[in-house]
């Protein structure tokens, strides 16, 4: 395959922080008495940010979040971005191995302060820096809008249909899909079902990878 560049998502892709957002989610909704699973969780709220991440959790569960909860996401978050949280199995190598003068960002929904400081833990800031974008700072509409990937490519003087995009959410993948490049769902992540797979195939992504050596080969690098 011939490309003119890679554009990472983050949370799940590279870093393994959605398993551990679903599972503190659900724990977190099933002590307010609205029972919540780790896989509810990753199936109705994995990929949102902002309005709309309040707004799918308060569909589910009927009602006003507390006004402890932006608190309560907060604190889980400081102490994810102090302690680390492992990369997504052979994310790290991945990254590392890719031929130094391919063009390269991370296009996510996290903020800019989170990517890089997990970047810091996995010791690949300097792989990406400084073409780290994200959709609730750098563009007006974040994912399922494709403004983010658009960005992230002009940014790197790149056409986006010359791009392969690494996406693991369903949001993100739609997102991904609008924008033109060739996307491939991957589903390395803890957070990935059986049928994960299935669901990124659905919204129109080019290939699956179940790991990073199946990007590797469908990539030709």
């Amino acid at each position: 395959m011939k490309f003119a560049g890679i554009i990472f998502d983050f949370d799940g892709v590279l870093l393994e922080s959605e398993h551990l957002g679903t599972i503190q989610l659900a724990d977190y909704l099933t002590s307010l008495g609205h029972p919540t699973s780790p896989a509810d969780s990753m199936a109705n709220f994995m990929g949102l940010n902002g309005t709309q991440f309040i707004d799918a959790i308060e569909r589910w569960i009927g009602e006003s979040l507390p006004d402890d909860f932006a608190e309560s996401r907060a604190a889980d978050k400081q102490q994810a971005m102090a302690q680390g949280v492992d990369a997504v199995a052979g994310a790290v190598a991945f990254v590392r191995a890719l031929p130094a003068d391919l063009p390269r960002a991370i296009a996510s929904s996290s903020s800019k302060q989170w990517i890089r400081a997990h970047l810091d833990h996995l010791g690949l800031r300097d792989s990406f820096e400084p073409m780290i974008f994200s959709g609730v700072e750098d563009v007006e509409r974040g994912k399922p809008a494709p403004d983010v990937y658009c960005h992230a490519a002009a940014a790197l003087g790149q056409d986006i249909g010359n791009m392969v995009i690494l996406e693991d959410s369903p949001v993100g993948v739609k997102g991904a899909v609008a924008s033109g490049a060739h996307v491939i769902g991957l589903c390395a992540g803890l957070h990935c079902a059986a049928d994960h797979g299935d669901r990124l195939k659905a919204l129109g992504v080019d290939a699956v990878a179940s790991d990073f050596d199946e990007v590797r080969c469908l990539l030709d690098i």
